[in-house]
């Protein structure tokens, strides 16, 4: 690939290269950005922060466009920075997750184009993950003969891209509306493992899975999140449910049917029916009495049907309320009459 040079290199990763979301393109900004700053060595820190000024600066506007292809997806920058705007984050913790969270593909990818990985290996950058980037002579030589052709494509590229994606989001305002009130919600807290209520939701759940219906029977069951977390942003109990490890990872981040969600109200009413202290914790966030909470519920179901759109995971193929175990315990029936 001799008779290529550096400028050539350059255009066919912006222009051309696969770009499901716009981080190769803040990326390309920031590495331009150190350039003019005449760096060759480039902590992870500061990394970081210009790429984190670089989101900030393109996402700081009325009415800001989707950064990710996926509808009802949000790529992790777009997180950090309503959480910073929010005021959930400071600054520096902002900068801080950029450089634990967003960094896994785009700096291991940056130099893919198409299919072809090793095209451009290295060209413009060398890093050690986690530490620095080292800048090299390429990249500066580039730089100095076309900056700002260079940084005219990237505008153009970012903004196509954003013009790209927005054609599969719809309602996009809407959506981040929705989003920012579980942001804001006193009930939004940090990721933290949820284990310990394994044996607690087991009982309420009739020893079975959530989603296909079938005994646990001992199997390594994981406490998923019903309604997504990446959308709630919390772990309180009337959400949270117990399945097979395949099962959650079939359903993944997805909308479940509403199937489901008549399944979790009445779930939570057989907590309601008990004495334990975590039956507080659900009456407090979803209401007094039964039909507020169902209500409670039906009303985040549509919120996140909103933001991750109606195209929704109905679960297992086999699966059916009618012949689900779960409806015929006695307590379940305790409950719902």
């Amino acid at each position: 690939m001799a008779e290529f040079n550096p400028e050539d290199h350059w255009k066919a990763i912006i222009l051309f290269g696969r770009n499901t979301a716009t981080y190769k393109i803040a990326l390309a900004k920031s590495l331009l950005a150190f350039c003019h700053q005449g760096m060759t060595t480039v902590s992870w820190e500061y990394l970081s922060k210009q790429f984190f000024h670089e989101y900030l600066n393109r996402l700081n506007l009325e009415s800001p466009m989707p950064q990710l292809y996926q509808p009802g997806r949000l790529a992790v920058m777009v997180r950090i920075i309503a959480e910073y705007k929010s005021g959930k984050l400071d600054e520096q913790g902002a900068i801080d997750r950029v450089g634990n969270e967003a960094f896994g593909d785009v700096i291991k990818r940056f130099h893919n184009v198409g299919s072809h990985g090793n095209l451009s290996e290295s060209m413009f950058y060398r890093f050690d993950m986690g530490k620095n980037l080292i800048i090299t002579d390429d990249l500066h030589s580039l730089i100095e003969n076309s900056a700002t052709e260079l940084e005219s494509e990237l505008e153009a590229r970012w903004s196509l891209l954003e013009g790209a994606f927005s054609l599969h989001h719809d309602n996009y305002q809407l959506c981040n509306d929705l989003r920012e009130i579980y942001l804001k919600s006193e009930d939004a807290t940090e990721r933290k493992s949820l284990t310990g209520n394994v044996g607690f939701l087991q009982g309420y759940q009739g020893n079975t899975c959530f989603y296909c219906g079938l005994d646990l029977n001992g199997i390594n069951a994981h406490v998923d999140h019903v309604l997504p977390r990446q959308v709630v942003q919390h772990d309180l109990i009337w959400n949270l449910v117990l399945a097979h490890a395949h099962c959650n990872e079939q359903k993944s981040d997805r909308l479940v049917g509403d199937h489901y969600i008549e399944k979790l109200i009445a779930r939570n009413e057989n907590i309601m029916g008990s004495n334990h202290p975590w039956k507080k914790e659900i009456e407090h966030a979803l209401g007094s009495n039964a039909g507020r909470r169902r209500s409670s519920i039906k009303e985040h179901y549509q919120r996140v049907g909103q933001i991750l759109g109606w195209n929704h995971w109905g679960g297992s193929p086999t699966y059916s309320p009618d012949k689900d175990a779960f409806y015929k315990k006695l307590v379940t029936l305790l409950n719902q009459s």
